[in-house]
């Protein structure tokens, strides 16, 4: 760190002697060529106020604008010409003080009291008009004009530094999301690892219970048997604990397909063939479903199954899934356990990793409903999914990773596949039997955890943009508004100097009566015969100790200027007239005496 303060400060001070060397040169050259320029007033004197003014233009900057314009009010002392080589020193720091300083109060409040100081001094010193020409047009633009564009690199420069700074954060935010969809895939494949495991454990228990009425175990048979089937729950409850600590707020979970492509023909006969008693039936013709609305349906048939086996062993089970026109209905109704067959102990959220709750948030994610409850004295899992689900949340995870299926795989051609038929004995696709069972049957379904309905996902219309994005908007704003004042200013000041600058230099120069023409002026003469060699019109600006200069009594004095250098002062020529007659003409010198 210290060693970087040092090399930061090494370049400043290399920055700063370079800028004393360029504007000492513009000292030196205009010292040059100034005729009767003193060494000490006119070089040594500026060259010492730049090298205290340059480096406090770092800390100072308003300071060294002052120092700077004080030069430039000595040159209005001058008797020759107001014009000096520190109007380009002026320009320089004016232009450091816009580029250094953010706010706009300060840096105008000094601007305004340079100018209004170049105004006394011209007053007090009671100047020619050249001199006021040059602290009204000369001064000002040097004190403005390199201030606006000061601002407007200033403005630039945190508009890129700005942009660099939001690419950063936008880079930072993305591996932010990159490493919260890793955290979100694993989840989801422990989740989706729970449901299918959670699934054919669930079987497994079911089946060790069967073989515990069979008559021909003996005693320890039976009691080996009931200690599996409790490991085998127990085994489920820690699998459910592991995924909820993984599992992510509603909403952000990602649907995956099922394992390996399964289907709900493919669940269906690993059911049946474990002894679940079930049978199902499809009605309507089928649908190209989305893959994830396919998904969605295998979910909810899977988890209503697995929670019939848990909480209503033995009970019989009816699946039909409905299609219509633009959704499809699932329902999965069972009815209670046979007398002595004893449900387990319930758990909440066993089955699909987080329970009917957890089903239920994904079938709103998908745009469709859930409804669970009694039905008949049993229990009914009832689904509405639409063909086509709405958006993704923007809050949801991408994609899965690859090599893992992104959905099953479909296998609807119309009818029902042989193994849902052997399920369903006597009936088909429309069938519209109604299943064997009885209904009547008490269910002893355990109380499963209500979720409520999760809430619209949140759209990239309506979240607010990140702060980020609005501080780049504020500056980006701020270097525009700063842009336009570099440009307008200027126009806007031309608007008002040019004409002014255009007409004073029409004056100047179409009032110059040349050496030559004045010699061959003779006294005695008409203004008749004379006019053809005098100027259109004579110089309407003489200094105070030209007017006062001694007349010939009853006479009217027009001057003239004798050269056409506009910001140099030079001799006057005065024609005195009397009736019309040239009756006196001598030479007023610039200087006063």
């Amino acid at each position: 760190m210290l060693l970087h303060t040092r090399i930061l400060a090494a370049r400043s001070g290399y920055g700063d002697a370079a800028l004393w060397g360029v504007l000492a040169a513009a000292t030196a050259y205009g010292f040059r060529e100034t005729d009767s320029a003193s060494p000490v007033r006119d070089l040594l004197l500026p060259l010492a106020v730049l090298a205290v003014a340059v480096p406090l233009s770092r800390r100072r900057p308003g300071g060294a604008v002052a120092l700077v314009n004080g030069l430039c009010a000595l040159g209005l002392t001058g008797s020759s010409t107001p014009a000096n080589a520190q109007v380009v020193s002026l320009a320089a720091l004016s232009c450091l003080l816009g580029a250094r300083v953010a706010a706009a109060r300060g840096p105008a409040m000094v601007l305004a009291g340079c100018l209004a100081a170049d105004l006394a001094l011209c007053a007090v010193l009671g100047v020619r008009a050249v001199w006021w020409f040059y602290a009204l047009t000369v001064l000002p633009a040097a004190l403005l004009l390199p201030w606006l564009a000061g601002r407007h690199w200033r403005g630039r420069r945190e508009l890129v530094r700005e942009g660099w700074r939001l690419a950063r954060t936008l880079e930072e935010r993305q591996h932010l999301v990159a490493e919260r969809a890793r955290l979100t895939e694993r989840a989801d494949i422990a989740a989706d690892m729970h449901d299918s495991l959670g699934h054919a454990l669930s079987l497994v228990a079911l089946r060790a219970g069967a073989l515990e009425l069979s008559p021909d175990l003996t005693d320890r048979d039976r009691a080996d048997l009931a200690e599996l089937r409790g490991t085998i729950a127990d085994a489920v409850e820690q699998l459910r604990e592991t995924v909820a600590v993984l599992h992510d707020p509603p909403g952000t979970a990602t649907d995956a397909g099922p394992p390996g492509g399964d289907t709900v023909e493919d669940l269906l006969v690993r059911a049946h063939a474990s002894g679940v008693p079930v049978r199902w039936e499809r009605h309507g013709a089928v649908p190209a479903l989305s893959s994830l609305v396919e998904h969605g349906i295998h979910r909810v048939v899977r988890e209503a199954l697995t929670n019939a086996v848990k909480h209503a062993p033995g009970g019989a089970i009816r699946v039909r899934i409905t299609h219509e026109a633009d959704r499809t209905r699932v329902s999965v109704v069972n009815t209670a356990a046979p007398p002595g067959r004893a449900a387990e102990a319930p758990a909440p959220g066993v089955g699909g990793g987080r329970g009917l709750a957890g089903l239920r948030e994904r079938v709103t994610v998908l745009g469709g409903s859930l409804r669970t409850g009694p039905y008949e004295g049993g229990f009914r899992v009832t689904a509405v999914l639409p063909h086509r689900p709405p958006a993704r949340p923007t809050t949801s995870a991408p994609a899965p990773a690859p090599g893992r299926p992104a959905g099953p795989r479909g296998r609807h051609a119309g009818s029902v596949s042989e193994p849902g038929k052997a399920l369903l004995p006597g009936s088909g696709p429309g069938s519209g039997s109604r299943q064997g069972g009885d209904p009547d049957l008490p269910p002893t379904q355990a109380p499963t955890p209500h979720a409520p309905d999760s809430g619209p996902a949140r759209t990239p219309a309506s979240a607010p943009p990140p702060e980020s994005a609005r501080r780049f908007g504020r500056v980006r704003r701020a270097a525009r508004r700063r842009s336009a004042a570099a440009f307008v200013a200027p126009v806007v000041a031309a608007a008002f100097f040019i004409p002014a600058a255009v007409h004073l230099a029409w004056q100047l120069t179409t009032s110059v009566l040349p050496p030559s023409r004045f010699e061959e002026l003779t006294v005695g003469r008409s203004r008749a015969d004379l006019t053809p060699l005098l100027p259109a019109r004579a110089y309407p600006y003489p200094p105070d100790h030209a007017r006062s200069t001694p007349r010939p009594p009853g006479t009217a004095c027009d001057f003239y200027r004798s050269g056409r250098d506009v910001l140099a002062e030079v001799d006057l020529y005065r024609l005195c007239w009397s009736g019309g007659t040239l009756v006196a003409k001598d030479i007023v010198p610039a200087a006063r005496p």
